[in-house]
């Protein structure tokens, strides 16, 4: 049985959607009850999978005041699992089922002074959270990094709003978030607020754990789509079940195991709770740990994984394995 957060489901009429940057699209949801949505909260929406119903969390990137409308910004990934693929073939007029917004990234108001990190669809989850620490006054400073220009989403709306607070990196031109100098120019009571790819975020987070900042001032959202290497087919074996699954580059170890009837924990499917973990028992090839659950030394071990996220992949990644010669997993679940 699947536990998760205690959900609301109601129905929401799409009321317009538009393109804002490379394969990222804004869809604006018009909720049939309406309630104020707070920085840094998301919403859960039921997807459509190939004739099947599955749950995704987008975060909220802007809002009306009175929460009847509320919109979401959804980054089309390469390998998408269907969620984004469906998510961008909503139009004005459609109905969809989501959740009412909530909250597992707030922003704490009162501290001396804020730096908040976006990488890519990240900033969906940081431009409330701006926008809100520049009404009340507060000193803050926004990093906003992506691929290139075209894959920006909100750069001139950010510009407009926060003018020199803004600073915005990118990979097409060479400019990077010098990581260290960012931590190291932090003082005591700086609160981080952070969104983005696991490898900046996992950067980060060695960074200020190697200084002397208060870890607990360390605030961060995953979107837990991104891992070390590009996903590939691979199966898993669950022996004490007597049941074996063959997880697709679009799906979950997860996601699987619940299809063929697997009885699983779950609750973020973000990587970040680690309700969902399962033991490894044994493996061929590599596990790609996508999750922010485990600290790098569990990583390391290989024990356990979050599968919800995380994945296996062969042991040259950057090389196809031959057909029948591809990774496996042995796994024990709870």
């Amino acid at each position: 049985m699947a536990i998760s957060h205690s959900v609301t489901w109601q129905d929401a009429t799409v009321a317009e959607t538009s393109t804002v940057a490379e394969r990222i699209r804004r869809i604006t949801l018009r909720p049939e009850v309406p309630r104020p949505v707070r920085p840094g909260e998301h919403v859960k929406v039921l997807v459509d999978i190939d004739g099947s119903s599955a749950t995704r969390s987008y975060s909220v990137v802007d809002a009306a005041d009175d929460g009847s409308e509320m919109s979401l910004s959804v980054f089309h990934t390469p390998h998408s699992r269907g969620g984004s693929s469906y998510m961008h073939s909503l139009r004005a007029g459609d109905r969809l089922r989501v959740s009412a917004p909530l909250q597992d990234f707030p922003l704490r108001i009162g501290a001396p002074d804020y730096i908040l990190v976006a990488g890519g669809i990240g900033i969906t989850a940081i431009r409330g959270m701006a926008s809100l620490l520049r009404r009340l006054g507060a000193d803050y400073v926004i990093h906003y990094s992506a691929r290139s220009p075209e894959a920006m989403a909100y750069r001139d709306e950010l510009r407009s709003e926060h003018g020199d607070r803004l600073h915005c990196y990118l990979d097409s031109d060479g400019e990077f978030l010098d990581i260290p100098g960012l931590v190291a120019a932090a003082t005591p009571g700086t609160e981080l607020y952070m969104c983005g790819p696991i490898r900046l975020m996992d950067a980060i987070r060695r960074a200020w754990g190697a200084s002397d900042l208060d870890p607990t001032n360390l605030r961060f959202e995953t979107f837990g789509n991104s891992g070390w290497y590009a996903p590939e087919p691979f199966s898993v074996t669950i022996p004490r079940l007597g049941v074996s699954a063959t997880i697709g580059e679009n799906e979950s170890i997860l996601e699987a195991l619940e299809g063929i009837g697997i009885p699983m924990m779950s609750s973020c499917r973000r990587g970040e709770c680690g309700l969902c973990q399962v033991t490894i028992l044994e493996t061929q090839g590599q596990v790609d740990h996508r999750d922010v659950f485990f600290s790098d030394s569990q990583k390391a071990t290989s024990t356990r994984m979050c599968a919800c996220v995380s994945r296996l992949v062969s042991d040259t990644p950057s090389h196809p394995p031959a057909a029948g010669d591809g990774a496996r997993i042995s796994i024990d679940v709870p």
